[in-house]
Order: structure tokens, then C-alpha cells, then sequence
């Protein structure tokens, strides 16, 4: 069984290692310019010019595979570090104070958590518009929920342990004891839980870029692209095929590298 783990978190690890490759050399890496348009040879299947083909407008849908990995390492990675912190705030102080002031965070927690979170983030972009911008506001607006929920049920349960108890009776500020006694015993568990949530902002991007919502032309992202070729779904299936498996293998990644981490930090099945 741990050969298991170490080989999930190993493949995980990979894959968001190209990811960031992909994403930070995509200049370099990209054998064309995403933008670049041949319209003689539109809708192109793989062959050794363009190895995964070209789309309606003869550009190198490899190319924009490449590019459109900086859009979802961004959406990722800043969602779920805006959100992180939010939600560690909120968390830390409803579970280290308790009482009124938990109720009514955690009751603020459940009246966003009453509404769906892709149609929270349709309402709000369709309010301030598309954008990469917006839609990294929108899906922060929910993310940070489920941080707070995590961080004050780990805080609930540590607060009442001796060392703790000793650090209050010493007369440590609340605020040194939640930053250097509880919040370090948090991080995996908070880390653990930015990889699951990194993919599902990957995929709601995705989403949001496949009905319109998303980032615009002539910029590019993996939804965009599946939005584009489900026109010429019957003609011309490597249009979404190759997008399709882009977020697949991210997503897969992530939770993989996750399960990983969460299984070989969980002592109880150790």
C-alpha cells in the first residue's frame, strides 16, 4: 500500500511539474503562434507539421493547448490562494472564539454554500462581465467557503489540547497563538485540500470558457477550444478530443496527487 501512495503522489507531482513547465515556457515549447491562422488548411487532422491538427481556423491546436495552460495554472493557483487565505481567516477566528461570532460566520457559510457554485459564478459574470479577471473573483467568492469550514473544524479540535491551554495561561495573544501554535498543525490539511480544489477551479474555468464567460478571444483556454470544436464535433473530433484530455490528465493529476498526500499524512490509516 504505500508503494501505492508514493506512485500516485509521484504521478501527480509529474504532471503538475509539465503543467508549470508548459505554462511558464510556452513561448519556447510551442512549435507555433497560437494566433497564427491558414485557412487552406483548416480543420487539419494530427500529422507531423501539427501533431494534434489544426482547428476551423488553421491555427496549431497543440500551440493553444500550451498557451491556454497558463490560463488554468492562473484560475488555479490564485483561486485557491485567495480563497486559502479567506477562508483560513474566517476559519481561525469562528473555531478559536466560538460561540456568537462562530454562529455567524458558519451561518454566512451556509447561505453561500445554499447556492449552486457555477450558477453563483454565472450570476457574477454575467453582472461584471467576461474576463479571466472576473472569473477568478467568482470562483473566489465561493472557494473560500469550504476553507473556512475545514480550518474551523481542525481548530475546534485542537484549541482544547494541553499545549494550547498552557500558551493561554501563559498570557500569549490569541492572535501568536493561532499563527504559531494551531495554524502550522493545519497546513496538511489545508495543502491536501488546495489540490482538490486547484482542480475543480481548473474545471469550472473550463466551464465558464465554454459557455462564453471565460477569458476572450484572441487569448485562449481549454474550454474556449471545446467550445469551438463542438461545432465540428462530426468533422473534426481532434478540435475536442485533444482539449478534453488536456483537463483530464490536469485534473486527474491533481487528485491523484492529493489522494497521495492525504493518505500518506492520515495517520489513521498508516
Amino acid at each position: 500500500m504505500p508503494k501505492t501512495k508514493n506512485i500516485f503522489i509521484i504521478i501527480g507531482i509529474t504532471i503538475v511539474i509539465t503543467l508549470f513547465l508548459l505554462s511558464s515556457f510556452a513561448s519556447l515549447i510551442s512549435p507555433y503562434n497560437p494566433a497564427d491562422q491558414n485557412l487552406y488548411e483548416r480543420l487539419q487532422e494530427p500529422g507531423l507539421s501539427h501533431l494534434l491538427g489544426q482547428d476551423s481556423l488553421g491555427r496549431d491546436i497543440l500551440s493553444r493547448i500550451i498557451y491556454g495552460s497558463r490560463v488554468s495554472l492562473k484560475v488555479g493557483f490564485l483561486t485557491i490562494f485567495i480563497s486559502g487565505i479567506i477562508g483560513t481567516l474566517i476559519g481561525s477566528v469562528a473555531g478559536y472564539y466560538g460561540g456568537r461570532i462562530d454562529r455567524i460566520l458558519m451561518q454566512t457559510c451556509d447561505i453561500f454554500l445554499a447556492f449552486p457554485g457555477l450558477l453563483m459564478a454565472i450570476t457574477l459574470i454575467a453582472i461584471l462581465g467576461p474576463g479571466l479577471d472576473n472569473v477568478i473573483f467568482a470562483l473566489c467568492i465561493m472557494g473560500w467557503v469550504s476553507f473556512a469550514r475545514l480550518v474551523r473544524g481542525q481548530i475546534l479540535s485542537l484549541k482544547n489540547l494541553d499545549y494550547i491551554q498552557a500558551a493561554v495561561a501563559c498570557g500569549i495573544s490569541d492572535l501568536r497563538i493561532i499563527l504559531k501554535h494551531l495554524l502550522p498543525n493545519l497546513m496538511t490539511p489545508i495543502i491536501v485540500h488546495s489540490t482538490f480544489g486547484m482542480a475543480g477551479a481548473i474545471v469550472a474555468e473550463a466551464g465558464l470558457s465554454f459557455l462564453g464567460l471565460g477569458i476572450q478571444p484572441p487569448e485562449t483556454s481549454w474550454g474556449m477550444m471545446l467550445s469551438e470544436g463542438r461545432k465540428f464535433l462530426l468533422i473534426a473530433p481532434h478540435m475536442t478530443t485533444f482539449p478534453g484530455l488536456a483537463i483530464m490528465i490536469v485534473v486527474l493529476g491533481l487528485n491523484l496527487l492529493g489522494d497521495g498526500l492525504r493518505d500518506k499524512f492520515d495517520t489513521k490509516t498508516t
